[in-house]
């Protein structure tokens, strides 16, 4: 599993025109999945972005965690996290899990949030083409692959 994690003063995610999901201050999570993810590792992904470090405290420090602060998660699947360039100008999904199987893992991953950060998680809709809204403070983004926990 892969994930872009944007800390954010707002996002919304638009499917036809319509909102779909939308949050306040707290993080945007683009999420991606490959055949072998689990729920081990999904686990280990939520209480990685709910505990993670990266808010403000009151001296600039980034010291407090989504959960400290109160803040949202905006969850959408994102299977192009998985593209590999490495031949030709075409990236290849090859290495990304089927829709058969992302879009429980998603469904799991959103739920295990949810648990961990004590509140609904909003959401895209899974395969649809989402329009992503958001504006990124700090900017502060970050790459976490559970395959590769640095």
């Amino acid at each position: 599993m892969r994930v872009i994690v944007q800390r954010v003063l707002s996002a919304r995610v638009e499917v036809d025109g319509r909102v779909t999901g939308a949050i306040g201050p707290g993080l945007l999570v683009l999420a991606g999945f490959e055949n072998g993810d689990d729920d081990t590792g999904l686990a280990w992904m939520s209480s990685k972005l709910t505990r993670m470090r990266i808010f403000p405290d009151a001296d600039g420090v980034m010291n407090r965690s989504v959960l400290d602060v109160g803040g949202e998660i905006l969850a959408v699947s994102q299977f192009t996290l998985f593209a590999s360039v490495r031949k030709g100008n075409r990236p290849s999904w090859s290495r990304a899990a089927a829709p058969t199987v992302s879009s429980p893992l998603f469904e799991r991953f959103v739920r295990q949030l949810e648990a961990d950060l004590a509140r609904p998680v909003p959401t895209g809709i899974f395969g649809a083409d989402m329009k992503v809204h958001l504006i990124n403070d700090g900017p502060v983004t970050l790459f976490i692959d559970s395959a590769d926990p640095e």
